[in-house]
């Protein structure tokens, strides 16, 4: 398992740590927002999922990764 930290921008509720948790367990990650931070911590198995997959997942819930 790898483990990264993503500095992610539009994040500031609820719903968004929903959006993009959800996101991230459809992948096969385990996504953790941290809201006052900015961050999401995910776990994933390089072998079935790249970073950049797990980059486009968070994006296409309308936020952004910086």
């Amino acid at each position: 398992m790898k483990n990264v930290t993503l500095k992610v921008e539009g994040m500031s509720c609820a719903h968004c740590v929903n959006s993009i948790e959800g996101a991230m367990k459809e992948l096969g990650a385990k996504g953790k927002v941290d809201l006052a931070n900015g961050t999401v911590t995910v776990d994933y198995d390089e072998a079935n999922i790249t970073l950049d997959a797990i980059k486009e997942a968070i994006e296409e819930q309308g936020y952004t990764v910086v």
